[in-house]
């Protein structure tokens, strides 16, 4: 198991920091610095994210931004996100992901795991609220646990994880990015360190919202029985010829249940319908 921290220093290069955990071995890691500059590509994609990040009033969109504009710059097949509540280990936990699994059992891992987490957050704060990135490998410290287990199942067991805090520098939430190997290099830990502050403020805003109007809120009778068994299906990643074969229906009928689904909801894409859903209770994870 490799930690390290990602700094950022004036512009300059500067050599990882890490903090070794009893019985850890790694090799060393390349230096990790701040990007001098974006490319063309790179500046778009952040003014997109940042803007969509702003926009950002209820869960579903959310879900949307995170699995969708945010994949641009951060790769991600999971995305963990705690807001301290109270004791050292109390948090509220949601999870996201477009990947066919059950984001609710992943929120109950982290707040159930007593190895993986607590390191990375006392990483986090002992080092003065750098960015993370654990890279789990064979026979490392934390592959016992259940949440890496479950991680290294999904082929997402490399973590790249970030916070923010108070004015009394005590955490206030703590994000992490489950990603495949590879997939987050010293840019990417950039973007994280750029993009955590603004993914805490709207996933606040969906917080605040849902307490306010959840009670209003009644989805029953909004999708036919079809539908929402259709959505399921969608929501596990089938396409609409795997819908057609699984439910014995031709892939036009699966097609057109889907486009009803998209205008009941209101929603463009396959990946809104399953945001909004999620938000409105339609779907329970």
């Amino acid at each position: 198991m490799i930690f390290s921290v990602m700094r950022v220093d004036d512009g300059q290069q500067v050599a990882d920091e890490r903090q070794t955990w009893p019985g850890e071995h790694h090799d060393e890691c390349p230096a990790v610095g701040n990007p001098a500059r974006f490319d063309p590509f790179e500046l778009e994609s952040l003014v997109l994210n940042l803007d969509a990040s702003l926009r950002i009033r209820a869960r579903h969109q959310f879900f949307c931004w995170t699995q969708g504009t945010l994949q641009s710059l951060i790769e991600h097949q999971l995305l963990i996100c705690a807001m301290h509540n109270g004791g050292p280990t109390k948090f509220h936990v949601d999870s996201f992901s477009t990947v066919p699994v059950e984001p609710a059992h992943f929120s109950e891992l982290f707040r159930q795991d007593v190895s993986l987490v607590p390191h990375l957050i006392k990483s986090w704060e002992e080092n003065h609220s750098q960015v993370v990135k654990c890279e789990a490998g064979n026979g490392g410290q934390f592959e016992g646990g259940a949440l890496m287990r479950e991680l290294t199942q999904l082929g997402a067991n490399h973590i790249v994880a970030h916070g923010t805090h108070d004015a009394a520098g005590q955490l206030t939430s703590f994000f992490a990015f489950a990603c495949r190997p590879g997939a987050i290099g010293p840019r990417q830990a950039y973007h994280v360190e750029l993009l955590v502050p603004f993914l805490h403020s709207a996933w606040v805003r969906t917080q605040v919202n849902w307490q306010a109007k959840g009670a209003g809120v009644k989805p029953t009778g909004l999708l036919t029985p079809r539908e929402q068994e259709i959505l399921e299906w969608i929501y596990r990643g089938k396409s609409n010829i795997e819908v057609g074969m699984i439910l014995q229906i031709s892939p036009l009928t699966a097609k057109n249940h889907v486009q009803k689904i998209l205008r009941k909801l209101g929603v463009l894409n396959r990946t809104q319908a399953v945001g909004k859903a999620l938000a409105l209770r339609i779907l329970h994870t």
